[in-house]
């Protein structure tokens, strides 16, 4: 009985451990009050990302170009220089989810006719704004993915190491986000 008693302890104690070392999970992730998607509009250029899988032959010159088409339909188009300095292109959709000014966008690169597949959508939020739409920063709830965007292809380094100490504060691990090169 004392050894069960010993060893219930023990166990008690090691997961009361575990626990107490887990870190806490980040607040949910929060976006912009709202976003004109006509001043949206234009080109923007990658800063700094999140590595992932579907950009892995771009080694330079990250851009989305992003165009509102007579139906009310965005377009975007997204491009990079490859290492043998060729372009690569990706063209896709946009639409917002939730109202004319929601900051939260669903965005797809199959073809149209697979659009009623819910899986083919990933989420695009926009988390931070510049005021004047000069730089932006795009997440998604799981904090995966992210990028820094600039009208231009470099962001003065204050500005930089101000969103970066945001992105710090809402969650996000520093140490996965990856410069990129003009």
């Amino acid at each position: 009985m004392i050894k069960t008693f010993i060893l219930l302890l023990g166990f008690c104690w090691g997961a009361s451990t575990a626990w107490a070392q887990t870190p806490a999970a980040p607040p949910p992730l929060t976006t912009v009050p709202a976003v004109d998607v006509a001043r949206y509009m234009g080109t923007w250029y990658e800063i700094a990302k999140y590595p992932n899988w579907f950009q892995k032959k771009c080694v330079s010159s990250t851009q989305a170009i992003y165009s509102l088409q007579a139906n009310g339909q965005v377009q975007v188009l997204n491009r990079c220089k490859t290492d043998k300095g060729e372009w690569s292109e990706a063209l896709g959709a946009a639409r917002q989810i939730g109202g004319p000014t929601s900051p939260r966008l669903q965005v797809r690169f199959a073809p149209e006719w697979l659009s009623f597949i819910p899986l083919l959508w990933g989420n695009y939020w926009i988390i931070e704004l510049d005021p004047n739409y000069q730089w932006v920063v795009v997440s998604e709830p799981q904090r995966e993915y992210l990028w820094i965007l600039s009208r231009t292809p470099q962001l003065p380094d204050a500005t930089l190491q101000q969103l970066r100490g945001q992105l710090a504060s809402a969650g996000f691990d520093l140490s996965r986000l990856e410069l990129s090169r003009p």
